[in-house]
């Protein structure tokens, strides 16, 4: 095979409120890690739950009870679950503290970092800040602060949040994951042409990029 230095395009649709968006990172960062060629990662919004309010009244035991009808019990085994399995890639995940929110301004955040060239840090704050720091993701003041950390203008940062003038790039990923018929994420795009859904094992992602490279060189 003859090495091109053309990296592989990557779409990412997640949510930041996503417990498998952040294991599924995990996951494809060690592929590409393996892959060992260039790979442009490039991420998307989609909201799981865009009728929840910024400031959710109880934990997220309650909000999975009421909002999707499960038992309380059936929430806490599924969640100590899911802190396993995040355990495995190095997460430690804390749903006791987790503040439960609207994720639209941190999607619109994300959009001022990649116009800032600074949105992969971005992305990597907040799901940290929310899945293990029980940060709150959803109001100005909190993002301005996380935004302030990987390096970005806090003022600009305000400005841009305040007069929700990255809403239109939400809408547009929201209309695009529509167009691609997304329902479930993380959903990752190789090249345009190849879809994978899920957190799927470092082997899974791996093979995917080595095959969409390949063709590349051909």
């Amino acid at each position: 095979m003859t090495e091109s230095q053309n990296p592989v395009k990557v779409d990412i649709w997640s949510d930041i409120a996503c417990p498998w968006c952040f294991i599924g990172k995990r996951k494809f960062e060690d592929a590409v890690e393996r892959y060992g060629r260039p790979v442009d990662i490039e991420y998307h919004s989609f909201e799981l739950s865009p009728d929840t309010p910024v400031d959710f009244e109880g934990d997220e035991v309650d909000f999975l009870a009421k909002h999707k009808g499960m038992p309380a019990d059936q929430v806490k085994g599924m969640l100590s679950q899911v802190s396993g399995i995040a355990a495995e890639v190095g997460l430690a995940y804390d749903f006791e503290h987790l503040q439960h929110t609207n994720t639209v301004k941190a999607h619109e955040l994300l959009h001022f970092a990649k116009a800032n060239g600074r949105q992969r840090e971005m992305k990597e704050r907040l799901l940290s800040a929310y899945f293990e720091e029980g940060r709150h993701v959803g109001r100005i003041d909190d993002l301005v602060a996380l935004a302030a950390e990987v390096g970005l203008d806090p003022e600009e940062a305000r400005l841009a949040l305040t007069d929700a003038r990255h809403l239109p790039d939400v809408r547009a990923d929201q209309a695009q994951a529509q167009a691609y018929g997304i329902t479930g994420v993380p959903f990752f795009v190789l090249d345009g042409r190849y879809g994978i859904s899920g957190a799927q094992a470092p082997e899974a992602f791996l093979q995917a990029l080595e095959q969409v490279g390949s063709e590349a060189d051909r």
